[in-house]
Formats: C-alpha cells, sequence, structure tokens
C-alpha cells in the first residue's frame, strides 16, 4: 500500500485495520475508546467544529491534562484541514494570551478550570468550548457536538486537505527569548513517521504512554501522529507523577522519556539496592547491578561483552534483572528513547546494563520532530544515531550544524524574519546546535552554540556536558546550572528534586523537607558533594565543578529557570542568581559553599 498523503487519509486507513481493537485506554482501563467509536467521534467532533465555524485554515487550540478525549477532538480538527495544537497548562495569563494571538486561535477547547485564565490572558477569541462541564459564557463539548449540520460531507471534508496544510503548531521553549510557533505540514509529520519506522520497527496494537505535556512535540508525535499513522494503543496518564505505576499497569511494548525520567527510575534502582531490608536481596540485586555495569561499561566503550561476562549476565538477567525490569513495567519493551535534552552517557549505560534498550535521539520542533536516531542494538551509546532517511548536512565554519530535507518546518508563524533567519533561501535550517558526526554517520551533540563556556584561559566547554556528568553521579539534584564563562575555573548552582526531597527527608527522619532546610542539611550536603566529585571523575580537569551552592529553593517547569520542556534559562538564572554566583568565586559567604577539592 502507498503511504498516506495527510495525516487524515492516515487515520482513516489505521482505524479500519481492527475496528474493534481498543485504540485508547487509561490505566486500569477505567476508561477505553476503540477504533471503531474512535472514529464516529472524529466524524462527530469534525461536523460539530464545521457547525461554529472551523474550516481549513483555521486554528483550534487544546487546553487540558493528558485524556482521552483529546485525541478524537485534535484529530476531527485535522479533518476539517484546520491547525491543532495544545497550550501548555501551566501558562500564565500573559503567556496565554501571546500564544492564542500570536498563532491566530479562534476557538480554545479545554477544561473548565482553565477558562478564567482564558478570559484574563485578553486574547481574542470567537469561541471557549469546554469539556468537562459548562462555565457563563462558553458552549460546551456536547453543545459543539449537537451544532453539527445533517447535511455536512465528511468524506468531502477530510479528502480536501491537502500535504501542505499546517496540521499542527509547537512553540518553541523560549530560552533565548520569546517564544516562535513552528508550523508542522502533514508532509513533515507523515515523512517523520514513515522515516523513524524504516529505523525503529512500529506496528498496529504497540503499547506505549501519553504522560508528557501534548504541547509537547515529543508527546504529541510518539502518542498522537504514531497512533494515527501506524495504530498505536495509548494510555493516557493525566499526572505524571504516576508515570511509573502506570508503567506497570502497561507494561508498554514501545517508549520513551526526557532525560529527567530516565535518572529518576536509576536513581530509584540505585536508591533501592542499598536500602533492600532483606539481607539476600540486597546482596543478589546489588551482585546482579554489578554484573550488569559491566556489560553497561563494555557498550559505552562500544566493546563486545565477551563470552564470559555474557554467561554472567545471562544468569544475573534470569535471577534478578528480568524481575527487576517487570517492576519497573519495562519488561515487554523493544525498543526505548531518550529525546529533548542530552542524557549522560552513564545513564544509558546503566539502562543497557539491566537490559532495557534504549536510544538517544536527537531533533528539534523546527525539524518536525526527531531528526536522528538509530535502534538500540545498532546505536553507539553516547551518540543521537544517525540523521533519518532524506535528510542531509553541512556544519558551519563555527560548527553549527546545518540541515535540510522534508522535515524542515514550513516556517514560524506570523514572523517571516526570524524564519528567514533560521532557514535561508537554500533550505538549510541552522539548528544552533553544535554538532559532530564521525565516519559512520553518527552524531555527537556537543551543545547549544550560544550556551559554550569560554574560560578565562580560551577554552570552550559544553556545559550541558558537564551538567550531565555530575547529575549521573548524584541522583538527589534536581537540575545543575555550570557557571565558568570567563572564569578562571568552573561553579555550579545546584537545586534539589521536589519530589525527590520528600521522600530523602523521610528516609532520614526529617521534619521539614522544605527546599531551605534541605540545602543546608549537612549529611545531604555531604552527599552532594561526594556525587559532584564522583562526576568530576568522569571530566577533564578544565571542565570539573571546584565550587558549588545549594539553593534553596525548587524550580519548576515553566518557572523562571526553566522552559516547559525543562531547560535551563541560562541568561535569566545567572541574573537572578548572581549574589550566589559571585559568593561561589569569593571567600566568605552567607550560606554554605561546597569546595569539592578538583583536580
Amino acid at each position: 500500500m502507498t503511504q498516506a498523503t495527510t495525516l487524515c487519509e492516515a487515520f482513516q486507513r489505521t482505524a479500519k485495520v481492527d475496528p474493534d481493537a481498543i485504540a485508547l485506554r487509561t490505566p486500569g482501563s477505567t476508561e477505553t475508546m476503540t477504533w471503531r467509536d474512535y472514529a464516529a467521534q472524529v466524524r462527530r467532533i469534525a461536523a460539530g467544529l464545521n457547525g461554529i465555524g472551523i474550516g481549513r485554515g483555521d486554528t483550534v487550540a487544546l487546553m487540558m491534562a493528558n485524556r482521552i478525549e483529546f485525541y478524537p477532538i485534535d484529530v476531527g480538527a485535522q479533518h476539517l484541514g484546520a491547525t491543532s495544537f495544545s497550550l501548555y497548562n501551566t501558562l500564565a495569563p500573559e503567556q496565554l494570551g501571546y500564544a492564542i494571538d500570536k498563532s491566530d486561535t479562534k476557538v480554545v477547547i479545554c477544561e473548565t478550570a482553565y477558562v478564567d485564565r482564558i478570559r484574563d490572558s485578553g486574547a481574542t477569541l470567537d469561541l471557549i468550548v469546554t469539556l468537562d462541564g459548562s462555565a457563563p459564557g462558553t458552549m460546551t463539548l456536547d453543545q459543539m457536538i449537537a451544532s453539527g449540520r445533517t447535511d455536512y460531507d465528511f468524506e468531502v471534508g477530510w479528502r480536501a486537505v491537502r500535504p501542505d496544510d499546517v496540521a499542527t503548531l509547537i512553540f518553541t521553549s523560549g530560552t533565548t527569548g520569546t517564544p516562535k510557533a513552528v508550523e508542522s505540514t502533514h508532509a513533515n509529520l507523515l515523512t517523520e513517521a514513515y522515516a523513524l519506522a524504516s529505523v525503529l520497527d512500529i506496528h498496529f496494537g504497540d503499547t506505549i504512554t501519553s504522560f508528557m505535556p501534548s504541547a509537547h512535540i515529543a508527546d504529541r508525535f510518539t502518542a498522537l501522529y504514531w497512533q494515527e499513522v501506524f495504530g498505536t494503543q495509548v494510555t493516557t496518564v493525566a499526572d505524571a507523577k504516576q508515570i511509573g505505576a502506570a508503567l506497570v499497569d502497561l507494561r508498554p511494548t514501545i517508549w520513551g522519556a526526557v532525560p529527567r525520567v530516565w535518572e529518576k527510575f536509576k536513581a530509584a534502582i540505585e536508591f533501592g539496592s542499598v536500602n533492600e531490608p532483606d539481607p539476600a536481596r540486597r546482596q543478589g540485586l546489588q551482585w546482579a547491578l554489578e554484573i550488569a555495569a559491566k556489560r553497561g561499561s563494555a557498550e559505552l566503550a562500544g566493546e563486545s561483552i565477551g563470552p564470559e561476562l555474557a554467561v554472567e549476565w545471562a544468569k544475573a538477567d534470569d535471577l534478578v534483572l528480568r524481575a527487576l525490569r517487570a517492576r519497573l513495567g519495562l519488561d515487554r519493551v523493544r525498543w526505548a528513547v531518550s529525546g529533548a535534552a542530552p542524557i549522560a552517557p552513564a545513564t544509558l549505560a546503566f539502562f543497557a546494563g539491566i537490559g532495557v534498550p534504549i536510544a538517544e535521539i536527537w531533533g528539534m520542533s523546527e525539524l518536525s520532530c526527531v531528526a536522528s536516531v538509530s535502534h538500540p542494538r545498532d546505536a553507539k551509546l553516547g551518540t543521537v544515531g544517525r540523521l533519518l532517511p532524506g535528510m542531509e548536512y553541512r556544519i558551519a565554519p563555527d560548527g553549527e550544524f546545518l540541515t535540510r530535507g522534508p522535515l524542515v518546518m514550513k516556517g514560524y508563524r506570523n514572523d517571516p524574519e526570524k524564519t528567514a533567519e533560521t532557514v535561508d533561501a537554500d533550505g538549510w535550517l541552522y539548528t544552533g546546535d553544535v554538532i559532530t558526526v564521525d565516519d559512520d554517520g553518527f552524531l555527537t551533540i556537543i551543545d547549544r552554540k550560544k550556551e559554550l563556556i569560554i574560560n578565562a584561559s580560551g577554552k570552550n566547554m559544553s556545559p550541558a556536558g558537564i551538567e550531565n556528568a555530575i547529575k549521573a553521579a548524584t541522583p538527589v539534584i534536581g537540575a545543575i546550572a555550570v557557571i565558568g564563562d570567563g572564569r578562571q575555573y568552573n561553579t555550579a548552582l545546584i537545586v534539589l528534586d521536589a519530589e525527590s526531597a520528600p521522600v530523602y527527608a523521610a528516609a532520614r527522619g526529617i521534619d521539614d523537607a522544605s527546599a531551605a532546610s534541605l540545602s543546608r542539611d549537612p549529611e545531604l550536603l555531604a552527599t552532594i558533594g561526594a556525587g559532584v566529585r564522583d562526576g568530576n571523575d568522569a571530566l577533564s580537569r578544565v571542565e570539573q565543578i571546584k565550587r558549588f551552592v545549594v539553593l534553596a529553593t525548587f524550580w519548576e517547569p515553566g518557572g523562571e529557570e526553566l522552559t516547559q520542556t525543562l531547560k535551563l534559562r541560562r541568561k535569566v538564572i545567572e541574573a537572578k542568581y548572581s549574589a550566589e554566583i559571585e559568593a561561589l568565586y569569593a571567600d566568605t559567604a552567607e550560606f554554605p559553599v561546597i569546595d569539592t577539592n578538583a583536580r
């Protein structure tokens, strides 16, 4: 069969494969939706949107938790040729107003909890449609569906959608300025899907979760678009903090997460191995993890594990590791990916060692999501795989990676100047990333070009690489910002993980689990200091962290310091914590400054 040319065509094909199969579910199958019901609901949503005046080229925004209803609403809008996209639920009114107006949104479909915030945004809107109840001056989803005309021709409508119609908008993270709205077409997204499928095997009925915000291209692509094209079954997880339990419930066959999630899983396993109360079980777990570490180290070095280690690992797998993967809910995973930010190679090696095959991916919203990947069986740990088929690259004199091909966005909505700055007349996209390519075509991310540290001696360093090495060795860290540009040595601002802090405090009988209290706890500071020193061992002398401070605060996604996608707002951080930074380079301070005695 030929490849579909629009997401609508792909969905219509997929929905007919096994209409009675479950397409969407929540953990525990509390709610489910078959492909038959999904397709019928898409038809009703499209008619209802048409009934309130939405057509090809119009924009519809969705603002809701990860829930089953999202899918037929978004796909229904696609079938009109409309552009459907998601707003982050944590956006402040001013940010909402910017996103809604920048995107030319006509209708927002949302949970009632967000109606007042949308109104406070001052955005220009035709209508707000509520999903889970009614609110004054709004229309309910049922009312919208009821507005559909009986003579609406659904078939004609979706068949009129063209490959170059804009399917969705993804707002960039805004680490260096105002977020931009990336326009991705049906052709962009389908090319992405089929190219990925040529590298990673994806089948009808494969199971996956949706737990990241649907405004994030990673969740939107791996859950929504993969489902439309290949027929994956999606389990929606409304509270991302419950992803651990959801994985055990689902036991997905394919899965992906951002580095922070993988880091938390790793930390939980390591914590469990040390604190297992049963001596025999603790000894067995630590024995298996030691063997796993040997396998992971070999894979990281690109070496064969050898017959002796292979036998040892098989025994460890049979006695311990298989059960460990089952407790994680990852025992059925054929492959997994990590993306959206660099991940420490040591973290990838850890999971390779315990038998969870992860491949690191690289991409950006301007490239429809993923631009490079290799199947875990072919991957080189520490690289982000090879460019997807159809893409080409070149490297600018300053090291910036340029690429062009069918994944490149249509442009930034209502921003032709920024579009021209990013994509030149020959179609080359300036990624802003410094990337090297080895003789086998594997890409290695160095860092964002604008974020490279140049110290007082003129040495170029990647802050992300340094931060990853420290995080891999220090599980209690939630975030770390390396400082060193123009300085004689590197220091770091460290923030505790908001979710792990109460667990740490409870395990040690500490009543006050606030960031202010824990940031001065001598035992915790000693633990972090030891982790930073261990992380330093993986770094060159000039890269090592000499001094650090644990800040008396937590950083939350979408806050001042972190974007919605957990990227550091480095300029904001350096300005906001200038006093703490200066104290790191001075002899005295009003808070604990830890000297790591970095070599």
